[in-house]
């Protein structure tokens, strides 16, 4: 079966996006994501594949003439063809685009005025990570996209949400990153061994576990999270065994232990790594293939049928090895700069689940009005409601480098929100002082790490160019103080 259900055979329609990709579907090219649109905010996540035919395209309103840029919905195997551009605020031609050089040439040739990562221009050649921003009406970043994804071989159709929306799991996301973690994570789920995930800080590593376990033969059995470092360390056994009733104490009942409570089902350990190395050899027995433990107090060994997903954001080295040894699967998670297309939908995604929490504080922000229905042709997706976010904000949240990922990303929004004087969440001073600060603490490259190309210094004496102060902004994730600095010039 296909995973994508019946998509096929309901009207939805395949395209490249423009150009033909007939040669090579998979290999990366230059493409415009759609981040915001003041017109159709429900569309933001599609993307523009831009053909390297050394051919002119123009992108702007409605769908006349030929050459023009279209917008798909990639999923997994296909790329399901968007409505052309609405909005009475863009012309039928607002930009020409066309690759050159590897980089991307783009010149106004409508009214709307163009500014580039926060500049006012009508021409400029730009790379991945630049914002283009159509003043009141889009704002689009350059990326790189295969041209039609890969097709998914593990994940089930029931797994693959409408577009822009979490899966059952609450896993969010459209990037390549995004559906290659999905269907990686539905093979490791029916694989039913013990498992370990590696990732950085805020790359929902909890949330794989939950995608692991509602995807494997236990779904039907607990699903048990508790992190490791949270474990008083005078009663890690205790925590993790249980205990025989009156022991150690006359009096103390009988508890089954972290283990016990997940026997038949799945026990998430997050910061695994935080455990004592001699307490982690106790877990030994029971992760071998018999399941064997002891319950403090008690002379019986027990077995457990429960299956381990332990997470950690240190090397796996750091674990004991043969304890290493027994997490059969080593998963990765990828941080939040490998699926920068994603951040769009999660500051939305984030901005209506900071509503449902605080709708005194937060419901100010959100839009009641529901705007057209999204979804895929033959696949209506209901109509929601939708955050006020400013353009010029989510250009900042995309260029920006996360240290933390989500929970950064999360952290930013709440600033911006506190923040912001009116209906709208705009980019405040403290939120870009927060931005600034980050920048200037990231840790340097490692020894032998790949350099970025330095940022264009303009000579003394002489103004940089606007190509050179695109290029140094670019360089340093949309902040405009240290691109400054390095430019040599003020901020100003």
């Amino acid at each position: 079966m296909s995973p994508h259900g019946d998509q096929t055979t309901t009207g939805i329609r395949d395209s490249t996006g423009g150009g033909d990709l007939s040669d090579d579907a998979s290999g990366e090219r230059l493409a415009l994501l759609l981040v915001w649109s003041s017109a159709e905010p429900h569309r933001a996540g599609e993307v523009a594949l831009c053909p390297d035919d050394d051919q002119p395209r123009v992108l702007g309103r409605g769908d006349e003439g030929e050459g023009r840029l279209r917008f798909v919905r990639q999923r997994p195997g296909l790329n399901a063809e968007a409505p052309p551009l609405g909005g009475q605020g863009l012309s039928r031609q607002q930009l020409t685009v066309q690759i050159t050089g590897g980089r991307l040439a783009v010149e106004r040739i409508g009214r709307c005025a163009l500014s580039v990562d926060g500049l006012t221009t009508d021409r400029a050649i730009v790379g991945p990570g630049a914002t283009l921003k159509l003043k009141g009406q889009l704002l689009l970043m350059v990326t790189r996209r295969p041209g039609r994804l890969p097709p998914a071989r593990d994940l089930a159709a029931s797994w693959i949400p409408p577009f822009g929306e979490p899966d059952p799991a609450g896993i969010l996301g459209e990037s390549p990153a995004a559906w290659a973690l999905r269907d990686r994570l539905a093979f490791v789920a029916r694989a039913d061994t013990h498992v370990l995930l590696l990732g950085e800080t805020g790359t929902g590593k909890e949330l794989a576990a939950r995608a692991i376990h509602l995807q494997s033969p236990r779904r039907g059995g607990a699903f048990v999270a508790r992190s490791a470092a949270t474990l008083p360390s005078s009663l890690i056994d205790a925590e993790l065994f249980g205990n025989a009733r009156n022991y150690p104490n006359p009096g103390m009942p009988e508890r089954p232990g972290l283990i016990g409570q997940a026997d038949g089902g799945t026990l998430f350990l997050d910061e695994i790594g935080e455990l004592p190395l001699e307490l982690q050899g106790h877990l030994l027995r029971l992760l071998d293939a018999d399941g064997e433990y002891h319950r403090l107090g008690e002379a019986t060994a027990r077995r457990s049928r429960m299956r381990l997903l332990g997470a950690t954001n240190r090397a796996p080295e750091s674990l004991k090895h043969d304890l290493a040894a027994r997490l059969t699967f080593q998963l990765r998670l990828p941080p939040l700069e490998a699926r920068r297309d994603d951040i769009p939908l999660l500051a939305r995604h984030l901005m209506l689940q900071a509503a449902a929490r605080s709708p005194a504080l937060a419901g100010r922000f959100i839009d009641d009005r529901r705007p057209p229905a999204g979804g895929e042709p033959g696949r209506p997706q209901e109509p929601r409601p939708r955050p006020r976010i400013d353009p010029d904000l989510l250009a900042a949240l995309v260029r920006h480098r996360y240290a933390s990922n989500i929970r950064e990303l999360d952290a930013l929004l709440w600033q911006a929100m506190a923040g912001s004087p009116g209906d709208v969440v705009v980019l405040t001073d403290e939120v870009q002082e927060r931005m600034e600060a980050a920048a200037a603490a990231r840790p340097a490259a490692p020894p032998g790490a790949e350099s970025p190309t330095p940022p264009p210094h303009a000579p003394p004496g002489r103004d940089p160019t606007p190509e050179e102060i695109r290029e140094a902004v670019r360089q340093h994730g949309g902040n405009f103080s240290l691109a400054a600095r390095a430019l040599g010039v003020s901020s100003r």
